[in-house]
């Protein structure tokens, strides 16, 4: 048997030259050529009064062993004899009690491995973080707090309506992966808008190693190709989709039909409801959210469609809370009188006797106990008021269903700096506006036809004054990392060769049609400190990138959508964003791309402030705007004055805009959405993580067992790969190799490292890896310097509860391990052995005779009796400890949202019976955890051969 990979089960060689031998594993269909000299096999021989199972599957008791011809024959008491090569191929040699006393044993240095990884696999389940350490993200406390508080509840259904900016993307990544990564969730499906398909597939990806699978109307119809009763939806467990595939009524029926423990639906206001009722878009996500446990709906804008579309997307959420319009619109006047007293709360303003009053009819307790917490309150305890305003937020119509941060509310956004560079041309000035017109034109229309600026139209920029001007830039500004954005590929392409002929800066390219690698090495180039000094990327370059490194953000061109405009921005309008950021608009005065830029700078501001409602405006005036752009060049003698008007009505709608949804601002919702106590709390938990070392020390053990190259780059970064003997299987690691890292800050900016946590795969995979193996389960110490002889035998045994996923069994009760010595009488020495053990040097025992011997054997039933009665004893208090912690957190949530029932119609039933029945059934499996011999290792002390 393959010492290497146990779990092959018995092999039989069937080939050998004295220089390889090959074997075949017949149990699990694998064979394996090894080099003799290293080939890490050892012959299975059973003795006497061990139990064998021949081929036929018949077991029985081996009575005596025979060899003939270098073949064993084993006999059994009751006549039955077996040749060693028909003897069960999947015999199982994985426990560690069989492991031991059969010799199979293995290094010290690999039993102390397992050890370590069982610490680490309990703490890492344990951990209030769990599934928040694991993203290539900021640890944005906002963004952190609510995926807190989502995911801490039952089933989840929820609204997320961050403004642009503030990383819904992200909080539902957060959401979903914390799900995934706790045994939550199971089978997830995300439904966004067709172009941000393969945006989202990336963010999943690239951010949380999650690797969706994308379906469209080609996929499916190759799967009922094959099995035309399929349904194509239950043929992946993580399934990412456009919602126009939801649009077939046939495909909304699948999707519904295959039952979803998560689904997530992007821009949710493009759900349409409206006085002829709902569009088939709404009637789509309807159907699926049915059968859908957890539903987490995006949108920016949920005042966008009014009073009517806000509750048709409520009433997605619960339809049995939000049954009707008219009692919505009821409701929702009663949030005012939260709202305004919970807004004097916070702001630590004198209460009225009417807002007394209000209290006491809000909470809804006796009124003695408001009456004493009211007297708290005017006595200036600020606990008293943080309690009242946690009490309101609790109390809010939807603040229990949706979530909004405005950028209002958050600190550490960087200063716009609007840099209008107004360019004049030189010479054949009409053929250029004209050149410019159609350059204008393409770019409107890409999106709508395919390739509409694609390979082969020669696009020549070299004449071009935005290029002499970029040109410029650049050697005036030989330090600045410059982004600069474009509408399509052909135009990334053009800017580079005309700029190589202007001025010689390093410079990357990012665009659709470079692979998705080559994208990454390139976007890694240009943020390394001594790397590309300009990025030049397409449309797609705006779409989720990171690039708050840089501090000078190049408009090339501007787009008609204001939302893309934003986008782009965004790439460096970031929170944590270091410094100003400087947004230069080159453009030709008299061209398209004038009328463009002062719509947006003068009528929106959107270079000096964050842009709201641009859809709104783009709808109100965007074809007033393209249509003066269209003929600019021609006619800007007299349609100048077109232009100045059409700034000013937009400047004037947008103020009028701005005003609308200050005043329907709701700061209550603001409140209940960023809890900073909760975020601060999850923030350190995560940093902490963050610099142990252990998660490096362990790992770097992992590759060195797994014979996995390993190459140091530096402080925490390694180059991993090569053709090691098992690297091949290692989980997470791609054939080819990569590069990894366990900083952060690094990951942040070097996107093609791999970021390593306690959540990523290959670490994940790397334990389940080792501790689903016999690997160190089973080792033979000797203790030279031992102050006595004797033999001493180690056990660990684990604590484990067994029970669904669902239930987060593991935030209380974790695989336990507990640490064990006896000696050979059976008594119990752990504490002699861990003062004496813990700077001991101990050998690897020499070969099987030692273990070999009857006296040893003998007394390791005995022994392992004596430890398992041990362990039990300590395994009752842990279990006690698990049921009271559960006790503790799951009866004050029920205890809250019962007394919140009471009040709020928002807090659901199944919410308070879901954590009831949860209670009742973790007390039973937690008291009835189950005790798990997983390692042994015998200690020789004072005497014994051994190996250094």
């Amino acid at each position: 048997m393959s010492e290497a990979e146990p779990e092959l089960g018995l092999g039989l060689v069937v080939e050998g030259d004295g220089v390889q031998v090959r074997v075949r594993f017949p149990a699990s269909g694998e064979e394996r050529r090894y080099a003799v000299g290293s080939a890490p096999l050892r012959r299975v021989v059973f003795r006497p009064g061990e139990r064998v199972t021949a081929g036929e599957g018949a077991s029985w008791l081996v009575a005596a062993v025979e060899e003939e011809g270098g073949v064993l024959r084993y006999r059994g008491e009751g006549g039955e004899e077996a040749l060693e090569s028909a003897l069960c191929d999947a015999v199982g040699y994985g426990s560690p009690e069989e492991r031991l006393a059969t010799g199979r044993v293995d290094p010290v240095r690999i039993h102390e491995l397992r050890w370590r990884a069982l610490g680490h696999q309990h703490r890492r389940r344990q951990s209030a973080v769990r599934g928040f350490v694991g993203g290539r993200m900021d640890l944005i406390p906002h963004q952190l707090s609510i995926a807190a508080e989502v995911t801490g509840r039952e089933r989840p259904r929820v609204l997320l309506a961050d403004e642009v900016g503030l990383g819904k993307t992200i909080e539902a990544c957060l959401i979903l992966h914390r799900m995934l990564a706790t045994g939550r969730a199971a089978r997830v499906l995300v439904v966004v808008p067709e172009p941000l398909v393969h945006q989202w597939f990336v963010e999943l990806l690239r951010r949380f190693n999650l690797r969706f699978h994308i379906f469209d109307e080609e996929r499916c119809r190759a799967i009922a190709a094959g099995d035309p009763e399929a349904n194509p939806f239950l043929d992946d467990q993580w399934v990412l989709c456009g919602l126009p595939l939801l649009l077939n009524p046939g495909r909304a029926a699948q999707a519904g039909g295959a039952g979803w423990d998560l689904l997530v639906v992007d821009e949710a206001h493009h759900l349409r409801w409206g006085v002829e009722g709902a569009g088939p878009e709404y009637l789509a996500v309807e159907r699926v959210s049915r059968s859908s446990e957890c539903l987490l709906l995006l949108t920016a804008t949920p005042e966008q469609l009014g009073l009517a579309g806000h509750f048709a997307r409520l009433r997605l959420l619960d339809p049995d809370r939000y049954p009707d319009l008219k009692r919505f619109e009821e409701e929702t006047r009663h949030y005012g009188e939260v709202a305004s007293v919970a807004n004097r709360l916070a702001g630590g303003a004198k209460l009225s006797p009417a807002d007394r009053r209000r209290l006491h009819g809000i909470l809804g307790s006796e009124p003695g106990e408001i009456q004493g917490r009211l007297e708290a309150l005017a006595r200036g305890d600020a606990a008293a008021r943080e309690a009242l305003v946690s009490d309101l937020l609790d109390r809010h119509g939807t603040g229990r269903v949706m979530f909004r941060n405005t950028r209002a509310a958050m600190k550490g956004f960087p200063r716009r700096v609007p840099c209008p560079e107004p360019l004049t041309v030189e010479g054949e000035t009409e053929r250029e506006l004209e050149r410019l017109a159609w350059e204008f034109e393409a770019d409107r229309v890409v999106g709508e036809r395919s390739g509409a600026q694609g390979k082969g139209t020669g696009l020549d920029l070299g004449r071009d004054p935005r290029i002499v001007w970029l040109a410029g830039f650049l050697r005036n500004h030989p330090e600045a990392k410059v982004l600069t954005l474009t509408r399509t590929r052909e135009k990334v392409v053009a800017i580079d060769e005309a700029l190589r002929r202007e001025v010689s800066v390093p410079t990357a390219l990012f665009h659709e049609d470079l692979e998705l690698v080559q994208r990454d090495r390139n976007a890694a180039w240009f943020a390394e400190p001594d790397g590309a000094r300009m990025l030049v990327a397409s449309e797609i370059g705006s779409e989720g990138r990171n690039f708050q490194f840089a501090h000078h953000l190049v408009l090339f061109d501007l787009p008609l959508d204001p939302e893309l405009v934003e986008q782009r921005i965004g790439r460096l309008d970031r929170i944590g964003q270091s410094e100003d950021i400087r947004i230069h608009v080159p453009y030709v005065r008299g061209s398209a791309q004038e009328v463009l830029f002062r719509w947006f700078h003068e009528g929106l501001d959107a270079f000096g402030h964050n842009l709201v409602a641009g859809r709104e405006l783009l709808e109100r005036f965007g074809e007033e705007v393209r249509d003066l752009a269209q003929d600019y060049h021609e006619t800007q003698s007299v349609r100048e004055g077109e232009l100045d008007d059409l700034v000013e009505r937009t400047r004037k709608v947008r103020k009028e805009i701005e005003q609308r949804l200050e005043a329907g601002r709701d700061r209550l919702l603001e409140l209940n959405s960023f809890r900073p106590a909760v975020a601060e709390r999850i923030v350190e938990g995560v940093r902490a993580m963050d610099r142990e070392p252990t998660l490096e020390a362990f790992m770097l053990e992992a590759w060195d067992h797994y014979g996995v190259p390993v190459e140091d780059l530096g402080p925490r970064r390694y180059r991993l790969g090569g053709d090691g003997v098992y690297s091949e299987s290692f989980p997470g690691l791609p054939s080819g190799g990569c590069l990894v890292t366990f900083d952060r800050a690094l990951a942040l900016v070097r996107e093609d490292l791999v970021f390593l946590t306690w959540d990523h795969p290959m670490v994940t995979g790397a334990l389940d890896l080792l501790l689903g193996s016999p690997d160190g389960n089973s080792a033979w110490a000797v203790w030279p310097e031992a102050p006595r002889r004797g033999l001493w035998l180690e056990t660990v045994h684990l604590v484990e509860c067994v029970a669904p996923a669902r239930w987060m069994v593991d935030r209380f009760l974790p695989a336990t391990p507990i640490r064990l010595w006896v000696d050979a009488r059976g008594g119990d020495v752990t504490a002699e052995a861990e003062r004496g053990l813990g700077g001991a040097r101990l050998v690897d025992g020499d070969g099987h005779e030692d273990l070999d011997s009857d006296a040893v054997r003998s007394v390791l039933p005995s022994m392992l009796a004596a430890s398992r009665a041990l362990a039990e004893g300590r395994a009752g208090p842990v279990r006690e400890e698990a049921v009271t912690r559960m006790e503790a957190e799951l009866g004050h949530e029920a205890e809250r949202l019962r007394a919140l029932a009471a009040v709020n119609p928002a807090v659901r039933p199944e919410e308070v019976e879901g954590i009831e029945a949860r209670r009742a059934a973790l007390r039973g499996h937690l008291l009835g955890a189950r005790l798990r011999l997983d390692a042994v290792r015998w200690i020789w002390l004072g005497a014994g051969r051994g190996r250094g």
